[in-house]
């Protein structure tokens, strides 16, 4: 692996490219490393009944709008979380996606997606009755996420 450094005063923000034959478990290792530092001081905070909850994300289905408040939903409870929808998107690793204009979800909880060529299609989480759905324009780009970590995770 090589690594260069271009400097140039032109240019506006620092950005990092990964060049690469193939996507393999050392390009994914460098790409997660690489969010984890830049994410190290953008932890979040729950809150539920006047108590601030401090627990790890990956434990989060998804985060939906709903009146101007964002909520945390984990299997069985649901957070208020201090952030827009647009920040979260920012700061959570790429396991997460957002599927319509008020979901963002956790790829890695979804059990199934119920396709609906007409409109939005459902998606169904692991161990618990709660469901969202995947807008049109958000449902390919999310079916090809899911493949693509089928095929590394196997």
């Amino acid at each position: 692996m090589k690594i260069n450094i271009d400097l140039n005063n032109d240019y506006k923000e620092t950005s990092v490219t990964i060049k690469c034959k193939k996507i393999d478990e050392e390009v994914l290792n460098l790409e997660k490393t690489l969010k984890s530092y830049l994410n190290k001081d953008k932890s979040l905070i729950f809150y539920k009944d006047n108590k601030e909850y401090y627990f790890n994300i990956k434990n989060i289905l998804f985060f939906e709008t709903d009146n101007n408040t964002i909520y945390a939903h984990t299997t069985n409870d649901a957070f208020i979380v201090k952030k827009k929808l647009y920040e979260l998107e920012n700061i959570l690793p790429d396991n997460y996606l957002r599927v319509s204009k008020s979901t963002i979800v956790n790829i890695n909880q979804i059990l199934s997606i119920s396709h609906n060529f007409a409109s939005a299609s459902l998606i169904e989480f692991n161990k618990t009755h709660k469901q969202v759905y995947v807008s049109r324009s958000y449902y390919k780009y999310l079916s090809i996420l899911l493949k693509e970590r089928r095929t590394y995770e196997n």
